[in-house]
């Protein structure tokens, strides 16, 4: 009995089962599904017209807008593009001062097909500077039985377009 050792008491091994942890990155897939959403707005944003296409019928006071002595020009932008201008005299016939109205602008090809239309802003046409400026009609109002130059700008026309004048529409008419 000589030297007894006690033997050590193996302790217990305790496992504990823990949670097996994910591998999946939730906030990737978050950003991921973030920068799917913005890639599709901006991908619908873009692929729609600059001017929206026109609908409905013209207001009542319409006929009282004549567009006339229509003349068309083109111009480049700074970045390379065309611009196109549709220039004329405008005409309020009725009795109301007209603050703001639209022109539907609806542009053939050689077969007559309907190639673009649009919805454009009627603007007073303003020679008073250095070179002439479109100023809104909120801004320059078109009083009962006054003529003034006009101008419509689009920044694109389509490439089938039979480059004559567009049928001329006036839409939506507000006045005071």
């Amino acid at each position: 009995m000589a030297d007894e050792q006690p033997t050590p008491q193996e302790e217990p091994v305790f496992k504990t089962e823990q949670g097996r942890e994910s591998n999946v990155a939730w906030p990737a897939i978050g950003i991921g599904f973030v920068f799917l959403a913005v890639a599709v707005g901006l991908f619908i944003l873009v692929s729609r017209k600059p001017q929206s296409r026109a609908t409905g019928t013209p207001s009542p006071y319409a006929p009282h807008i004549q567009l006339q002595d229509v003349k068309l020009s083109q111009a480049e932008n700074f970045v390379g593009g065309t611009v196109t201008y549709i220039e004329g005299q405008m005409v309020n016939t009725g009795d109301k001062t007209v603050n703001q109205a639209t022109v539907e602008t609806t542009f053939q090809n050689s077969m007559d097909e309907i190639v673009q239309q649009d919805e454009l802003p009627l603007q007073v046409l303003d020679r008073g500077g250095p070179y002439p400026q479109a100023v809104d009609l909120r801004i320059a109002a078109l009083k009962p039985h006054e003529q003034r130059e006009f101008r419509l700008t689009l920044s694109h026309v389509s490439s089938d377009w039979n480059q004559q004048i567009p049928k001329l529409t006036v839409m939506n008419v507000e006045t005071e």
